[in-house]
Parts: structure tokens; sequence; C-alpha cells
């Protein structure tokens, strides 16, 4: 598709997030115009990070119930993950440092972006900004478990790297952005 001309947007849902329905003209490569329809979920971009310690080859993860995998078929809807959370007007970096110390009780300082992705893009709007830091025991200032003006209720996980690394092949880790930054790590030798 060379141009698109956005012809009507109707808001079906704004209850949490924006479920708009998008009628707009495509004119394709050889000039000719279509006319679509689709629907996009604007939930707000988004932040995650894989808190590692090359000393004792460790990441911190969480696991948290996740209503949307319990309805397709996760039968506990639990789900083991990176820290992540919405931007909320911060900049990607200070949300993903706030992010962490609420869900994780890590306060940390130095974080690298190693990329972002769309996670979804036939259906939802969000770019999600991946990072990596370092953290040691120091950095620990409470327990974690998320804001509980939120009904957050996450649990904080240290793992061996090679052990939540396994966790992708047996199914006990399947979020997305989970399985990426474990193999950037993998990939860019980061942990041995």
């Amino acid at each position: 598709m060379n141009k698109i001309k956005i012809l009507n947007t109707e808001i079906l849902s704004d209850n949490w997030y924006t479920l708009k329905k998008i009628k707009f003209e495509a004119t394709l490569k050889d000039g000719t115009t279509r006319l679509q329809t689709r629907e996009a979920y604007n939930r707000g971009n988004g932040a995650t990070i894989l808190l590692y310690n090359k000393e004792h080859q460790s990441v911190i993860l969480t696991r948290q119930f996740r209503l949307p995998t319990y309805i397709n078929g996760n039968e506990s809807g639990m789900l083991v993950e990176c820290c992540a959370g919405l931007l909320d007007r911060d900049n990607p970096e200070d949300c993903i440092r706030r992010e962490t110390e609420e869900e994780t009780g890590y306060q940390i300082t130095d974080v690298k972006k190693v990329f972002e992705a769309y996670m979804s893009p036939g259906s939802v709007t969000e770019i999600l900004y991946f990072f990596i830091a370092e953290y040691d025991s120091d950095m620990k200032v409470s327990e974690g478990g998320g804001a509980h003006d939120e009904d957050e209720n996450i649990e904080v996980l240290e793992l061996p790297f090679n052990t939540a690394y396994d966790m992708i092949g047996t199914g006990e880790i399947r979020d997305g952005k989970t399985i990426m930054l474990l193999q950037y790590m993998k990939i860019n030798k980061l942990i041995l």
C-alpha cells in the first residue's frame, strides 16, 4: 500500500482503554483503491525489563494472574514474565525504573534500552520498549508485589538464568516479551 486515507473512526469502547473501528481507503501499488475496516485497541505504550546478575547467573521475573490467558486456555491464568508497565505519560526509562521498584522491589538506576517492538500489530497500537539492567541484593528496597491501588498481586521470582531459559521450551514461560528478552541475553552472551 502506498497511501492511506482515514474516512471514519468510531469508538466502540472507552471503558479501560480505547477500542476504535476505523474505515479507511487504501491506495495499492497498482493505483487501485480499496475500502477497508479494521479495529484497533489503544492501551498506550509500555516498557519491559529483564534484571540480571552476572555473578550469580540469575534473573528476576514475576508471576501474576492474566485474565486473557485464563479465558484462552491457561488453566491457572498465571504467567511468568518480565517486569513491565504502561508509560502513563512517563518516558520509557522513568517508567521502567518505577515499575521495577513497584513490581520487584529493586531500585535500579542504570537501564539499557535494547530494542522496541510492536507486540500485536494486527490489532493493538502499543509499542513496547525493551530494557535490561544488572541488579544485586543491595538494590532491594522492598518486597515488591505491585501497586496495591491497582489490585496487583505479583510474586517476585529469582531464578538461575539457565532455568528461566529452559522454561521457554517446557512451556512454563509463554509470555512473548519475556521470551524475547531471555533470547536477547542468550544471543548476546550477557550471561553464560
